[in-house]
This record gives C-alpha cells, sequence and structure tokens, in this order.
C-alpha cells in the first residue's frame, strides 16, 4: 500500500487516475490529455503499473490501461479506518 500513496502522491499520476475511471485507454489517449512528452507519461504510467493501480493488456498492437480497484478499495479502506478510529476516539 505504500507503493500506492506514493503514487498517488503525484498530480499527474492523479490525473491519468481519473481519466482511467471512466474507461479503459492506450497510452496514445493517455498522452494526448497531457502537454508532456510520451518519455514522461510512460514514467507515470509505470510508476502506476509499479504501485499496482492500474494494470496493461496486450489488445493486438496497442497496451491499454485500466484501473485495478482492488488496491484502491484497500487504500480507501484503510484511510476510512484511520478516519472511524479518530472519530471513535474524539466522541
Amino acid at each position: 500500500m505504500n507503493d500506492a500513496f506514493k503514487a498517488l502522491a503525484d498530480p499527474t499520476r492523479r490525473q491519468i487516475i481519473t481519466l482511467l475511471k471512466e474507461r479503459d485507454m492506450t497510452a496514445g489517449n493517455i498522452a494526448a490529455q497531457f502537454n508532456i512528452s510520451k518519455p514522461s507519461i510512460s514514467h507515470h504510467l509505470n510508476a502506476l503499473k509499479q504501485a499496482q493501480l492500474i494494470v496493461d493488456e496486450r489488445r493486438g498492437q496497442h497496451i491499454w490501461y485500466s484501473l485495478n480497484t482492488m488496491v484502491l478499495q484497500e487504500a480507501l479502506g484503510w484511510l476510512l479506518d484511520v478516519i472511524q478510529f479518530q472519530h471513535d476516539k474524539e466522541g
């Protein structure tokens, strides 16, 4: 989960997650949404893959990226536990 939080600390990676929330996309589709180089997008995609926040799948000549919601759910569950613990402690 540490890798997930580290990856999510970057605003570009959060934007990529937001894009993939809507639909699966290729690296080219993702890169077209940003004003940064394709190698930079590739670096961000690799960081998200290493953190297991996204998965990739080859379809023909293209690699499609999609969200791995299980890791996102795990991170959200942990955050909710922290909030609930703080709430219980205060109440």
